[in-house]
């Protein structure tokens, strides 16, 4: 693929202030963390940063969280956060690598392919002693910004049904193991676990190294996806809300596969009066 999925911390410092080259934070926590990542952000940030509100850029008046925006949604967001269609996207996270690739995601669903994540986020930016600034200081200024739907990396409830009932598509399931396999309670209440029927669970934090915050290798990634990888059939992952599932699509883009992403995931298709639910026996 022309794109690559990452740039380095060293990249970055050196390429940060050119024209054309646009920093974006875009962290975002669980509600039981605790923590308010726009507040992180006006804190400390990467020089000349902006925000990206995955609850903010979305479409708010849908029941879900954080669901996909309309094509005029995001063109409009952007063009208020001061994103061109040209500039090169760079994306980290305080994390390391968790709401990034959501961030990351939307981004190329919206046609915009020059888009990268910078490997490690903003601790790897820290351990490098790199400076930091308080977010957003400086006005921004609107640019005119245009976006594309791109089907080819969206899943809907109905894309989702079909896959299960035919079988000829896998689905990548990015929760924990508990809670795919019914064992463990999902973090919103009244919704039960368990996981769509053929599904196979890759819990998305196997796929990261806790030493650099970045993916494993190539070689780890293909034998955590084993054989139910197949460029042969469609894939199409998903989580509890629509995050993690975009780690899962971002480590097979990282591969050299497209996957598409369904938004609105387990937290869509478990709240169903009739939704199919399969548990693993204790």
């Amino acid at each position: 693929m022309s794109n690559p999925a990452f740039v380095s911390v060293p990249w970055v410092q050196a390429n940060f202030e050119a024209p054309g080259i646009s920093i974006i934070d875009g962290s975002w926590h669980m509600p039981a963390a605790g923590r308010d990542a726009r507040a992180e952000f006006a804190e400390k940030a990467l020089p000349g940063a902006v925000f990206f509100d995955i609850e903010q850029v979305a479409d708010t008046a849908a029941e879900l969280p954080h669901t996909c925006p309309t094509t005029e949604q995001f063109a409009q967001a952007m063009s208020a956060m001061g994103i061109k269609n040209t500039d090169f996207i760079v994306i980290y996270d305080t994390q390391g690598l968790f709401t990034a690739a959501r961030v990351w995601w939307l981004f190329r669903l919206f046609g915009h392919e020059r888009v990268a994540i910078m490997e490690g986020g903003l601790p790897a930016w820290e351990v490098a002693n790199l400076p930091t600034s308080p977010g957003e200081a400086s006005q921004l200024q609107p640019e005119p910004y245009s976006a594309v739907f791109n089907d080819a990396l969206f899943a809907a409830h109905h894309d989702v049904g079909r896959a299960v009932e035919a079988q000829d598509v896998t689905i990548f399931d990015a929760r924990s193991a508990g809670r795919f396999s019914g064992a463990e309670s999902e973090p919103r209440p009244n919704l039960p676990s368990g996981h769509m029927p053929g599904a196979v669970n890759i819990p998305f934090n196997l796929l990261i190294d806790s030493a650099t915050g970045g993916f494993k290798s190539k070689d780890q990634l293909r034998n955590i996806f084993g054989d139910a990888l197949s460029v042969e059939r469609g894939i199409i992952t998903t989580c509890g809300s629509g995050v993690t599932a975009c780690v899962l699509a971002l480590a097979l883009y990282h591969l050299g596969i497209t996957a598409r992403v369904y938004d609105g995931s387990w937290t869509e298709w478990a709240s169903q009066p009739d939704a199919n639910i399969c548990v693993l026996s204790p």
